[in-house]
């Protein structure tokens, strides 16, 4: 599996919690579809299907990560 540069997985990640924090202030079109695209390429750049898992995976693959602790991801 291809795997996205540290770099972009970290972007991605900003953007997703800068976008989440916009949402809960306030909504608005625009915003939930940024929110969308973020979450679609979040998933796709870590071969998940939900952004938590997302997340945890994209956190995962950051440098100074634990490689080998799994705890987070459940099967």
């Amino acid at each position: 599996m291809l795997m996205a540069h540290p770099a972009v997985l970290t972007r991605l990640i900003e953007q997703y919690e800068a976008l989440r924090t916009l949402q809960a202030e306030k909504s608005s079109p625009e915003g939930r579809r940024r929110m969308d695209d973020v979450t679609y390429t979040l998933c796709v750049s870590t071969g998940t299907r939900d952004i938590d898992t997302a997340l945890v995976a994209a956190r995962h693959q950051l440098p100074g990560a634990r490689p080998h602790d799994d705890s987070l991801i459940t099967v």
